[in-house]
């Protein structure tokens, strides 16, 4: 396979398309690593919230099928599209170091917004039952 440079430029080419497709690609890079760790951040605080009603207590009476199979694929899914979302439309008037941070403010509104509406069904205090 050819190297890039003893390939022959298109007629009509500018020189600097190289340097463009190079800056295109490491922008659509970090869209992917933006996704993953967005991915990351949303199972990191949706799983742990949601543990008690997926595991549902004692003999799993408490198990709520609704944050399994909605909520959390949801916030996943969210965590999953929201970040390179951002960046997309950020890096299309901003400059990327300009962007970046706007990608995790959006990021840190969208978790700070989940946990405003979203209260899973925790673990009951010890103090909450019938007693003796």
């Amino acid at each position: 396979m050819p190297e890039p440079e003893d390939v022959p430029e298109a007629p009509g080419a500018v020189a600097g398309d190289r340097d463009d497709v190079a800056d295109d690609r490491a922008e659509s890079a970090v869209g992917c690593l933006l996704a993953v760790a967005g991915v990351a951040v949303a199972g990191i605080y949706a799983l742990p919230r949601a543990a008690y009603s997926i595991e549902g207590g004692f003999e799993a009476e408490a198990r709520d099928w609704s944050v399994i199979l909605v909520e959390v694929p949801l916030i996943l899914l969210a965590g999953l599209l929201v970040p390179p979302m951002t960046w997309a439309a950020a890096t299309r008037w901003l400059r990327p170091w300009v962007a970046f941070p706007v990608c995790v403010a959006v990021a840190a509104l969208g978790l700070w917004g989940v946990s405003a509406v979203w209260h899973p069904a925790q673990a009951p205090d010890p103090g909450d039952g019938p007693g003796l």
